[in-house]
C-alpha cells in the first residue's frame, strides 16, 4: 500500500509539474513572438522597464510561485468543496481588495525596473553632469512606493489569516460545547469524539485552502498580465507572402525609387517623410545629409519597413509593402552607429574558439552569399576620429564598390566623395535653387556650387566648428 501510495505520488508530482512548466512556457513563447512581431511604435510607447518586467518578475510567479500555490490549493479544495461555496460568499470584497494590491505591486515596479535600466545606459552621461545624488533619491522614491503595496499587499493577506483563524477557533470553540453539552444518550461519545477531531483537522484544512485561494488570485494578476501582451500587441505585417514571392537574386540591380512616399511613425502623428519623389540608381553612393530631425535616420526606417508607409516605395521595380517582410529585410543590409547585436570583433564571431583560420572563414562567408546589393550606413562613423574614418571610407569603396550605398552622415566631410547628395528637410527633400521639391539632389560639386542651398549653409556650419 505504502510503495502504490509513493508511485502515485510521483506520477501525480510528474505530471502537474509538466502541465505547469508547458502552460508557462507557452503563455512566455506566445507573449514573446508577439512582442517581436509588434510594430516600432509599440517599441516607442512602451518603457524598456515594462517589457522587462514581464518577462522577469511576472514571468518568475508564473513559473515558480504560481505552481507551488496552485498545488495545495487544488488538493485541498477538492476535500473542502462545500465549505469553499459556503465561505465564498464571505470574502469577495476581500479577494478583490488583494488582487488590486497586487495589481498595483506590480504596476510600481515598472518604473523602478526602467530607471536602472536607463541609468546604466547613461551612467557616463549621469557622471558628466554630476547628477548622481538627483538619480538616487528618484530610485529611493521610487522604490518606496513599489515598498508600499507590497507592504499593504501582506498587510491584507496577514488581516484575512487573523479572521480565519478566529472564524476556525470560534467554529471549534462551539463544537466543542455541543459536544460538552449534549446528553450521550442523543450522541454516542464515539461519535462526539469524532466529531471534534474532524473539526479540529477541518478548520485548519480551511484556513490553508482560503488563504491559498488568496495568493492564487493575487498571483494570477501575473498571468493576466501576460495575457495583456499577448492579446493586446498588434503584429507587423506578415513575414512571407505566397501571393507575393520574390526572385532569388532579386534585387539585381538595386535601383531604389520613392514615389510620392509619406510616412509617420504613429497614428495622430505628424508626418516625417512628406510627398518624397526620386530614384536612386543602381550601384550609386548616396550621401543623405541634413540637420538634426530633418528625417535622414526615417529613410532607413522607410527602407526596412519598420514603419509601414502610406504610399509604398521600389526596388527594382518591386512594391516593398506589398512583399513579406522577412523577403524584404533578408535582402538588405545596414550598418548602424550603435551594433548591439554582437559584443567583440568581427572575426571572434565568427568563429569564437579560434579553430579556423582566415581562408576558411572566408570560404565560408563565401558559400552564405551574404553580398546584398543594397547597403544602408547609418551615421556607424559618427563617433570615431577623422582618420580611421578615412580608412573605412576607403575600404567601403573597395568592398562595395558594386553595391548601392545610401550613406546617412551628420559629419558632411564623410560623403564628399559620394556619386549624389541628398539634402533633407523637415522630411522633405526641397531644392531651395527651384523653390520646388523635386530635389536637392545632385554631386556634391553641383550643390557646393549653389550658395543660397541648404547644403552650402550645412557645409559652411561644419567647416566652421572644424575650425
Amino acid at each position: 500500500m505504502v510503495a502504490v501510495m509513493i508511485l502515485l505520488a510521483m506520477i501525480k508530482c510528474f505530471f502537474w509539474t509538466w502541465v505547469t512548466l508547458t502552460a508557462a512556457s507557452k503563455l512566455h513563447n506566445t507573449m514573446f513572438k508577439k512582442i517581436f512581431s509588434s510594430p516600432m511604435s509599440f517599441f516607442d510607447t512602451t518603457p524598456a522597464g515594462r517589457i522587462l518586467n514581464r518577462f522577469s518578475k511576472d514571468q518568475e510567479e508564473v513559473d515558480c510561485v504560481l505552481p507551488l500555490n496552485m498545488d495545495p490549493f487544488l488538493q485541498f479544495t477538492l476535500l473542502v468543496t462545500f465549505t469553499i461555496i459556503t465561505i465564498s460568499a464571505v470574502f469577495p470584497l476581500m479577494l478583490r481588495s488583494v488582487r488590486q494590491m497586487k495589481r498595483m505591486e506590480n504596476i510600481s515596479r515598472s518604473p523602478c525596473i526602467s530607471l536602472t535600466t536607463s541609468t546604466l545606459q547613461g551612467l557616463s552621461t549621469i557622471h558628466a553632469y554630476n547628477i548622481r545624488e538627483k538619480h538616487i533619491q528618484l530610485f529611493k522614491t521610487l522604490n518606496d512606493i513599489n515598498s508600499n503595496h507590497y507592504l499593504l499587499f501582506n498587510c491584507g493577506t496577514r488581516w484575512l489569516s487573523f479572521w480565519l483563524d478566529f472564524m476556525a477557533c470560534t467554529m471549534t470553540l462551539l463544537v466543542s460545547l455541543f459536544v460538552v453539552l449534549s446528553s450521550n444518550e442523543v450522541i454516542s461519545p464515539s461519535l462526539k469524539g469524532l466529531a471534534l477531531s474532524y473539526t479540529i483537522q477541518l478548520t485548519g484544512v480551511l484556513q490553508y485552502v482560503v488563504r491559498q485561494s488568496t495568493e492564487v488570485e493575487a498571483r494570477f494578476n501575473s498571468v493576466e498580465r501576460l495575457q495583456e501582451y499577448i492579446t493586446g500587441c498588434k503584429s507587423e505585417a506578415p513575414r512571407h507572402i505566397k501571393e507575393a514571392q520574390v526572385a532569388q537574386d532579386w534585387p539585381e540591380n538595386g535601383t531604389i525609387t520613392f514615389q510620392n512616399y509619406k510616412m509617420k511613425y504613429r497614428e495622430n502623428t505628424p508626418i516625417v517623410l512628406n510627398g518624397l519623389d526620386f530614384t536612386i540608381r543602381g550601384g550609386e553612393k548616396l550621401g543623405i545629409v541634413g540637420r538634426t530631425g530633418s528625417g535622414k535616420s526615417s529613410l532607413g526606417v522607410a527602407l526596412f519597413r519598420l514603419v509601414e508607409p502610406a504610399e509604398g516605395t521600389l526596388i527594382d521595380g518591386v512594391d516593398i509593402s506589398s512583399i513579406g517582410l522577412h523577403d524584404l529585410r533578408s535582402k538588405l543590409s545596414i550598418i548602424p552607429q550603435d551594433p548591439v547585436l554582437f559584443i567583440g570583433s568581427v572575426r571572434y564571431n565568427l568563429d569564437p574558439f579560434n579553430n579556423y583560420n582566415e581562408e576558411e572563414i572566408w570560404a565560408a562567408l563565401e558559400k552564405t552569399y551574404m553580398k546584398d546589393s543594397i547597403i544602408l550606413l547609418d551615421e556607424a562613423t559618427a563617433s570615431i576620429d577623422a582618420e580611421t574614418d578615412a580608412l573605412i571610407q576607403n575600404t567601403i569603396k573597395e568592398a562595395f564598390e558594386d553595391c548601392t550605398m545610401l550613406t546617412i552622415a551628420h559629419r558632411i566631410n564623410t560623403v564628399m566623395y559620394s556619386d549624389r547628395i541628398l539634402v533633407m528637410d523637415n522630411g522633405e527633400v526641397i531644392d531651395r535653387h527651384k523653390n520646388t521639391k523635386v530635389a536637392e539632389l545632385d554631386h556634391p560639386d553641383v550643390l557646393k556650387q549653389r550658395p543660397d542651398s541648404l547644403f552650402s549653409a550645412l557645409l559652411a556650419a561644419a567647416n566652421t566648428m572644424n575650425h
